[in-house]
């Protein structure tokens, strides 16, 4: 689950005050909202990556209001897929368990498992530069992914694909959730892609998010 209580914010002459949201466990929540709301700056803040000035942030059953971001058990996809560009697939798929100092064989089963599911067996070797947009946009997500996050934000992850990459990455994070059973907090601009996806529908505008079911 993720819980955001009262939470206030700054950035600048930005601010979010009081900001409240409750997404349940295993559920898809879209969050929507006008370019400039704060929607990006609210998703940083569950990730630990911009601090908050007040309020508490749960997710599953622990406050992680404090703890650093490789603690809190969440993986995030920014707009840009930030994927290092001197690594291959493999090696991006692999670098979040190298960091928790997982065993080769255990790295080399999940690197495989996340192949299978994302659909990048054939990609393992290749470079940043020589994916396209749909498949940089998997590489980021089976990055996400690796460790196992109890939590998943997406910031716009379809945003700038055409028509035939949209529909096909719409159905893999269908199947991405209904196989991980992982929380979803997933940002766009697009009211029938929150349909499509999402059980659970927010909005943020004037500085506080509304739930519509």
């Amino acid at each position: 689950m993720i819980a955001l209580d009262k939470i206030t914010l700054r950035q600048g002459d930005f601010e979010l005050c009081d900001v409240g949201l409750e997404l349940s466990a295993s559920e898809y929540g879209v969050l929507m909202g006008r370019s400039g709301c704060g929607k990006t700056t609210l998703l940083e803040a569950v990730c630990g990556l911009r601090n908050i000035e007040s309020g508490k942030i749960i997710l599953g059953d622990r406050d992680v209001t404090t703890l650093p971001p490789a603690e809190r058990g969440v993986g995030y996809v920014p707009q840009d897929r930030a994927l290092f560009p001197t690594l291959p697939v493999r090696e991006q798929l692999a670098f979040a368990l190298v960091l928790r100092s997982l065993g080769q064989a255990a790295i080399a089963d999940r690197v495989g498992e996340l192949a299978e599911l994302l659909g990048l067996a054939d990609l393992l070797d290749r470079m940043p530069d020589r994916l396209s947009g749909g498949e940089a946009q998997r590489v980021a997500l089976g990055r996400a992914l690796a460790h196992r996050p109890s939590v998943l934000c997406l910031d716009e992850p379809l945003a700038a694909l055409d028509e035939e990459l949209y529909g096909e990455m719409c159905r893999l994070l269908e199947r991405v959730h209904q196989e991980t059973g992982v929380t979803i907090l997933h940002i766009t601009h697009s009211p029938s892609e929150a349909r499509r996806l999402a059980g659970c529908h927010f909005c943020l505008a004037d500085g506080k998010v509304t739930r519509n079911e």
